[in-house]
């Protein structure tokens, strides 16, 4: 017998930022892996280019939350919350269900008795990257977003990468795509890069590459 009704399975940016329609109705958090395989396999507009994470065949199985919500909430308004903060537009909007989704149309997919929860719903969006995916491609998206507006935003690839990191999700790239963005920028850690970065943007806002890397 599952214990809860409804949760959202987090595997993302999401874990620690739920959105304001969600975050009031989370109970409790269940650690898990993702059921699917999961990769920086899409580019963000909202954060500059920087890749994200879905569900991609050619990833991992992922550490994920499980973010419980209260028993009494209604499946369809779940969905709909969930879509909603996906899109980043609080605008009431209510999810209908995509039957042929388009490259750029959120999905919301459900999976029936999952680690204790009746329903776990999570989104799924296709991967938009033209070519083969490989580390080299998600260095150079993620430095460049950094020095974009979605640094000064903070909503770059390499604080998402960082943020990935701490929350121990690691793909069949993330460690090499790690590598190389320590690499371009010659430091150490990511957080030394985000530093350095965020130093160039200020300091040559019309660079899209570290300077002692061109």
């Amino acid at each position: 017998m599952t214990k809860y009704k409804i949760g959202i399975l987090a595997y993302g940016s999401l874990i620690d930022n739920a959105g304001k329609e969600i975050a009031p109705i989370i109970i409790d958090r269940i650690n898990c892996k993702t059921p699917f395989k999961v990769e920086f396999a899409r580019t963000s507009s909202s954060r500059g280019g920087a890749p994200t994470l879905i569900p991609h065949e050619t990833g991992n199985h992922v550490n994920a939350v499980i973010l419980v919500l209260k028993n009494s909430t209604d499946l369809d308004y779940a969905k709909s919350i969930l879509w909603r903060r996906e899109r980043h537009k609080f605008d009431g909007k209510k999810y209908v269900n995509v039957i042929n989704p388009t490259i750029n149309q959120v999905e919301v997919l459900s999976i029936k008795d999952f680690e204790d929860v009746e329903t776990v719903i999570y989104t799924s969006i296709r991967k938009n990257i033209e070519e083969a995916i490989d580390a080299e491609k998600l260095s150079h998206l993620a430095i460049k977003s950094i020095l974009s507006e979605a640094g000064n935003e903070k909503k770059d690839g390499v604080r998402y990468l960082l943020d990935a990191k701490n929350n121990s999700i690691v793909t069949r790239l993330s460690g090499e795509y790690e590598q190389l963005i320590l690499n371009k920028t010659k430091t150490e850690t990511l957080e030394e890069a985000i530093e350095k970065l965020d130093l160039q943007r200020i300091n040559n806002p019309n660079s899209n590459l570290p300077s002692d890397f061109k």
